[in-house]
């Protein structure tokens, strides 16, 4: 997806780079597979902010995603790529045999009128779902899951893809080995199911929105600096006139680190990765 880029003549359109949206070709979401979609504002059922920076946006519908890929050996030809406001990568609308409608995350290369299948009899083709043990070393693939059935879980984001490394050495026909986006190799169970070729709208986190109204409209609010607050609301504040944060490493408004603090649960998961993230 290439960028598009605009001419400067207002100050907010000044270094932005905007999506094109050339790759769409429906603009009119199937009413059939939109859902409404209530905003939280960062907060709780209590009403506590518990997710700071939220609030205010767009109003907009939730588009029904098949995440599943459950219409095992049933043909569906690809009627549109479409726009979804609450994901970064584009949708395409399936149209199956059996008259059923559903969409399925957009790779890149699918275009309007190309076949999608599920199940053990479909080919390795880009949009095509088919169990890892199927699926040859070498292939990027999304929408991975992480239990049979359950539906996909990882690799959802515009322009991600895991790489299958083949089966693993020490049980081959249980497992499979994949490189994830983060850099992080695992074992996942053969049997699960994964969406064959990379996400599209891979220029995505290359735009730069130009001005702060658009964040306003995507539902993100302001963020302050911990040092331009008042002491009680923030370790890094107080002070006269400009201070440093006065400590060895920076904090959180609680009180924790907020660089080097590790915060991932469950360090094992019974074996299942091989190798950490690399470190960028």
């Amino acid at each position: 997806m290439p960028l598009r880029i605009p001419k400067p003549i207002t100050p907010g359109l000044r270094g932005a780079a905007l999506p094109s949206f050339k790759e769409l070709t429906k603009s009119v979401p199937e009413r059939s597979l939109l859902a409404p979609l209530k905003k939280t504002g960062g907060r709780n059922v209590h009403g506590r902010v518990t997710t700071r920076h939220r609030g205010g946006g767009a109003k907009r519908m939730y588009r029904i995603i098949d995440f599943k890929r459950d219409k095992i050996d049933i043909p569906g030809k690809v009627a549109g790529i479409e726009y979804d406001p609450n994901r970064s990568t584009r949708i395409a609308l399936i149209h199956y045999v059996d008259g059923e409608k559903r969409y399925i995350l957009a790779p890149g290369g699918l275009n309007v009128g190309a076949i999608v299948q599920s199940g053990t009899k479909a080919d390795v083709k880009v949009g095509h779902c088919l169990p890892l043990t199927l699926i040859p070393p070498g292939t990027q693939v999304h929408n991975l899951e992480l239990r049979p059935g359950q539906g996909g879980k990882l690799v959802r984001s515009a322009g991600s893809a895991a790489l299958v490394l083949g089966p693993a050495l020490d049980r081959p026909g249980e497992y499979v080995r994949l490189r994830l986006p983060s850099g992080e190799e695992r074992l996942i169970l053969a049997r699960c199911s994964a969406t064959i070729g990379q996400l599209g709208n891979a220029d995505h986190k290359n735009v730069k929105l130009g001005k702060a109204g658009k964040n306003r409209h995507r539902g993100r609010r302001p963020t302050v600096r911990g040092l331009a607050m008042h002491p009680a609301a923030h370790p890094h504040g107080g002070g006269e006139g400009r201070s440093g944060i006065g400590m060895p490493s920076p904090k959180t408004p609680w009180g924790k680190p907020a660089l080097g603090y590790k915060t991932r649960r469950r360090k094992d998961l019974g074996g299942m990765i091989l190798s950490r993230r690399k470190r960028k």
